[in-house]
């Protein structure tokens, strides 16, 4: 079952703001704690955000790609000092190409977990706000490639249920009429986001797209709660982006693994990153138990 994302009700800024964070240090810390905490992170609020399909989604996509990551390296990389047996074709396979592998696998699968997460909560609509205005053709090019891909996936499940009544199903038959039927799908798809694209060319013009002067609407307002969060979040990128800068974040994985003496300020580091992380989650949390006790009292 699908949860209410609070952390999607606040201003698109504070949105964009977190996600530019945790992307930019996920794709940036390479030191296993800060890479298991983006992970985990990421999986957590994408099983919230989704449900039962953001378990699909972890179990289908990210586990086998996390694997194939981390397997490929060690195959094709072989530096390393800590030699553990030699390959069929006589190269080393050592224990920092298979570490550096399994890190980097993991930092991909993350970095995958918080772009779909992003994509839940900026929607077309918040994309345009922060962005029409400093670039606009941009920003509206991109807001309706991303309307655009669920809105034809929806469409085309539409077509091919209507081709399958009439028997023209694309997944049955011979080969030939097979190809037949999906070139008869792809037909009408092309068809239809020919005219959705006239149809939303029209719809700009009449309302004044590109004229000057013109104004937008947005229901977007900057309250307290939105200071605050920013507040939070600004906290925590200035306290991690010290440490990164003093070096607390480092970790080596050759010629041998090495990575910052483990103390209690360097702890304080990972514990910083893991609340920002878990930022929207324990925001949602924290909703639902407000929201179970109003019920409760009632």
């Amino acid at each position: 079952m699908q949860n209410r994302d609070t952390f999607s009700s606040y201003h698109p800024l504070i949105n964009f703001l977190y996600f530019a964070l945790v992307l930019v240090f996920s794709m940036c810390f390479m030191h296993p704690a800060f890479l298991c905490v983006s992970l985990a992170a990421s999986i957590t609020y994408t099983v919230y955000l989704k449900g039962k399909k953001g378990v699909r989604f972890s179990l289908m996509y990210m586990l086998p790609m996390l694997l194939m990551a981390a397997i490929i390296n060690p195959a094709f990389n072989h530096e390393g000092a800590t030699i553990l047996t030699y390959l069929p074709s006589g190269n080393p396979l050592t224990l920092e190409s298979m570490t550096y592998g399994l890190a980097a696998a993991v930092m991909l699968a993350a970095v995958v977990s918080w772009f779909s997460c992003f994509n839940e909560v900026i929607t077309s609509d918040k994309f345009v706000y922060l962005f029409g205005r400093v670039i606009p053709a941009l920003s509206l090019v991109l807001s309706m490639t991303l309307r655009f891909v669920p809105r034809f996936r929806t469409q085309i499940k539409v077509v091919s249920e209507a081709q399958r009544c009439v028997g023209r199903d694309a997944g049955s038959g011979s080969i030939i009429q097979r190809a037949r039927n999906g070139i008869t799908i792809l037909s009408i798809m092309i068809t239809w986001s020919l005219e959705n694209a006239i149809e939303t060319a029209d719809s700009m013009k009449s309302r004044g797209y590109g004229l000057p002067g013109r104004t937008a609407f947005s229901i977007y307002r900057f309250d307290k709660r939105d200071k605050a969060a920013l507040l939070w979040l600004v906290f925590c990128g200035v306290y991690i982006i010290s440490g990164w800068i003093a070096g607390f974040t480092r970790f080596r994985y050759y010629p041998t693994m090495k990575g910052v003496e483990l103390n209690p300020f360097t702890l304080s580091f990972v514990l910083v990153y893991l609340a920002l992380c878990l930022t929207p989650v324990i925001l949602n949390v924290k909703e639902d138990r407000e929201w179970k006790r109003l019920r409760s009292e009632t």
